[in-house]
């Protein structure tokens, strides 16, 4: 079982990097646009949708893994996200869109939090625990890898054959990140040798878990807020290229480097946190550096400065999440942490669903107001509710089964 055990980690990036092999994308407005006949207004709506239905199964979903099996989770939701992509790519009409995003969200889902806590578990069987945010950090390099590698050939795919057709091959990567992880292991956990309790009662003591605990409940709120605003840095930085004059050929090489460092940082978080001062400062720097990189591009349109000030406040900001990793799993028990995770996450996608819209206001009127309201809000929640020190004790407030 060890031995078996052993590969989850290897089979888990493997999983990662195909479920996240997302080839349309590069292309996903010319999808909406030129084949789907959307305008900006429904596309907006569908992705507010989307996070609907993303808050709505996020917990269930989670409680489904501890439940039934994190790699049964883990394959389901591959094959549904197949099913969707084939679903979005077969008929061009905003119902048929709304349908298939309701089918994406059920299998980010099924996926969320479950490939964590099997990882994780999967390093406590093996005693190596200790090794979580580093191996957490590599998970997160593969994922990104699979991002990059989907974007640059579902844009090749695209100028071949249209962009409808990254979303009709879709299905193949899901259906190889589904396949793999029907290769993974379930480890032993904590709660061994007792009896599997029903759906309602893991659902019901995850939540009591998360809401118990107040050291969870800190890392969960700090987390969680940092990374809803992070998530709107997606939206705004190719508004804030375009703003600077750059052409649109560059935008493609500006995801890279949004990419790639991230890549570069969770390959080396060991030697970037020793730098800083240890994981806790690193964690700090992440969440107080992207938004002083907003208020930047909101006082200036200089290319280069845009530019630089988007890929740092990216790469830390979007790496931040699976630097807490490790911290975040010590204090939830085994047979909880897919629930309690999908419960974290749950929380930032409402934090999303809030923030999308309220900012999306501001920009219609004016982008560097937003940028500079949003770099105020990430300052504001840095310094309001930062996990406490305590957090980050090795041997403190660690989680009983």
């Amino acid at each position: 079982m060890t031995v078996r055990v052993e590969r989850n980690l290897a089979k888990l990036a493997a999983v990662r990097f195909f479920l996240w092999m997302h080839l349309f994308a590069a292309v996903i407005v010319p999808f909406f646009r030129d084949w789907g006949g959307l305008g900006f207004a429904a596309i907006f709506l569908v992705q507010a949708w989307f996070m609907v239905w993303s808050f709505v199964l996020e917990v269930p979903t989670g409680a489904v893994a501890d439940r039934w099996g994190r790699r049964v989770s883990v394959a389901c939701g591959a094959f549904v996200g197949a099913a969707g992509a084939l679903l979005y790519a077969s008929v061009p009409a905003l119902p048929v869109f709304l349908a298939a995003e309701v089918l994406f969200a059920l299998s980010m889902t099924l996926v969320s939090g479950a490939d964590e806590a099997l990882a994780y578990d999967s390093l406590v069987a093996l005693g190596h625990e200790g090794e979580a945010t580093r191996a957490m950090s590599r998970l997160e390099a593969w994922k990104l890898g699979g991002m990059l590698a989907g974007a640059l050939a579902g844009a090749a795919i695209a100028a071949w054959k249209g962009p409808r057709a990254p979303m009709l091959l879709q299905p193949v990567p899901s259906l190889l990140a589904g396949i793999l992880a029907l290769r993974l292991v379930e480890p032993p956990r904590e709660a061994a040798g007792r009896a599997a309790p029903g759906y309602l009662a893991v659902f019901r003591e995850g939540v009591r878990h998360l809401a118990g605990s107040p050291v969870l409940r800190a890392l969960a709120l700090d987390v969680s807020a940092n990374g809803a605003l992070v998530w709107l840095v997606v939206w705004l930085y190719q508004a804030q290229l375009g703003r600077a004059g750059l052409p649109l050929w560059s935008f493609g090489i500006v995801h890279a480097a949004l990419t790639l460092g991230q890549i570069a940082l969770l390959a080396r978080v060991s030697t970037a946190a020793a730098l800083v001062g240890g994981l806790r400062r690193l964690v700090r720097l992440a969440a107080v550096v992207p938004p002083l990189c907003l208020l930047g591009l909101a006082a200036t349109a200089n290319p280069v400065a845009s530019v630089a000030l988007s890929v740092v406040a990216a790469v830390l900001g979007f790496a931040r999440l699976p630097l807490f990793s490790g911290v975040l799993n010590r204090h939830i028990p085994s047979e909880q942490r897919a629930t309690v995770l999908s419960a974290v996450s749950a929380i930032r996608t409402l934090g999303v669903a809030i923030a999308y819209p309220l900012f999306g206001f501001v920009v219609d009127r004016s982008l560097p107001l937003a940028l500079a309201a949003l770099g105020l809000a990430g300052i504001a929640v840095a310094a309001l509710v930062a996990a406490p020190a305590a957090a980050f004790d090795e041997g403190g407030g660690r989680a009983r089964a």
